[in-house]
């Protein structure tokens, strides 16, 4: 493990086999252990509820459209909410027209209605591309509802864009981490997804996981060497804290996992769920791409200052590191708590519209669990930082013990033996 991928940043120094050997084999360990748990965990197709799809009922089917007119009209109330006799809320809905661009039906005239969710809040226009939901009636003929926008071709383009720019920009490197997010999501798709919902254990699921997905990540990215083997060790620290902070806040919180009206929905659906455990692994599967951030910037941190300062002590070493490593914490909590912000906005807002107080706000479900997981991450995250840069002051190059005298401008100084 002494070689890197050409693709690092910083030079490993001098081969050194005989740590390279034992970090390859503690590193060969840790895989095979998470690979023989995959294994273990691995759910059966048969064990992963397959829910009826409701749109693929006989008779029933998705078929894509584009709109050729529209009609605005004031439908009046959507209903009232029975709280403090709050007033209605009033909106425009639409009759529109569409023509059928797939299915057996192509060509064929749809004509459905929008209510004021799908046209103010969507606002349908003339020429968007719309899905909807085909049926048949009686005659032979086919009555439509809207289901959503295709979405395929924005999607799309910005995609490649990301990708373009990572690769221009970041050159092997944005390449190497473009295949780590596809390792991701093959690992998320295949293994902690269906694992979850085949009714085993949450947080075990998304440890497992989420420690394959390091290991292949970090070499992928950022090359074959001891210094991202000391990123790797910081990252699993972080895991492995994070998991356990997880489990005792969500259960000392009172975490349900039942805040909305979609985790109703998925108990209904899959009644054998664990939906406490599920709020604990999102904790750890939430805090991957931060904490990887952190952990490789240390590492990389610490080989830099030793390049510079080689007879620096590891305490001197340590501590001009954590000098470092205090601003990107700093910015990295900032990072968790905006995401979490930005995921939660609707219903922040909604409860600020309903003028409760700020603590009551805090203390609610929907908010408890948003800030739990924020702090749960952003501690797993800080201690990540000191136990990495532990883990790479021990592991970064040391200068060698010979030295020898040069004469540098008629003095003679001592410096590191580079031979």
């Amino acid at each position: 493990m002494s070689h890197s991928h050409g693709h690092g940043p910083v030079d490993e120094g001098p081969p050194r086999p005989q740590l390279a050997r034992t970090l390859g084999a503690i590193v060969a360990a840790i895989a095979v252990a998470t690979g023989i748990a995959m294994v273990l965990l691995w759910p059966s197709s048969d064990d992963v509820p397959r829910n009826v799809d409701p749109y693929g009922a006989e008779g029933v089917t998705t078929v894509e459209a584009t709109v050729t007119g529209l009609e605005a009209f004031d439908c009046g109330s959507t209903g009232e909410v029975d709280i403090d006799s709050m007033p209605t809320v009033a909106g425009d809905c639409a009759n529109v027209t569409a023509e059928v661009t797939s299915g057996p039906a192509e060509g064929d005239t749809a004509e459905f209605q929008l209510n004021s969710t799908n046209f103010v809040a969507g606002t349908v226009a003339e020429g968007d591309q719309v899905r909807l939901v085909q049926y048949e009636i009686e005659g032979g003929a086919y009555g439509y509802e809207f289901r959503d926008f295709v979405r395929g071709v924005p999607l799309t383009a910005l995609a490649l864009v990301f990708a373009v720019l990572v690769v221009l920009i970041g050159r092997w490197r944005g390449l190497f981490a473009i295949a780590g997010i596809g390792v991701t999501l093959v690992a998320l798709m295949t293994f902690v997804l269906p694992g979850i919902l085949s009714g085993q254990a949450p947080l075990l699921i998304a440890v497992v996981g989420s420690t394959a997905i390091m290991i292949a990540v970090l070499y992928l990215a950022h090359g074959i060497s001891i210094r991202t083997t000391s990123a790797l060790f910081g990252t699993l620290f972080g895991i492995a804290f994070t998991a356990a902070a997880g489990l005792i806040g969500t259960d000392w919180s009172h975490l349900t996992g039942l805040t909305s009206e979609d985790d109703a929905l998925l108990l209904a659906t899959v009644p054998q769920l664990q939906m406490q455990g599920i709020v604990a692994a999102s904790m750890v599967i939430a805090g991957l791409g931060v904490l990887n951030d952190v952990t490789v910037t240390q590492a990389s941190a610490v080989w830099e200052l030793r390049a510079l300062q080689p007879f620096a002590s590891a305490w001197d070493l340590f501590r001009s590191a954590m000098r470092i490593g205090r601003d990107h914490i700093a910015s990295s909590v900032y990072t968790l708590v905006f995401a979490y912000a930005g995921s939660a906005m609707t219903v922040m807002l909604l409860i600020t519209a309903y003028q409760r107080g700020l603590v009551d706000v805090l203390t609610s479900g929907e908010i408890a669990q948003e800030v739990v997981r924020t702090l749960v991450g952003a501690i797993g995250l800080v201690l990540a930082v000191p136990v990495t840069t532990a883990f790479a002051v021990w592991l970064a190059p040391q200068a060698q013990e010979e030295e020898r005298e040069e004469p540098v401008a008629g003095r003679r100084v001592r410096r590191p033996d580079t031979a």
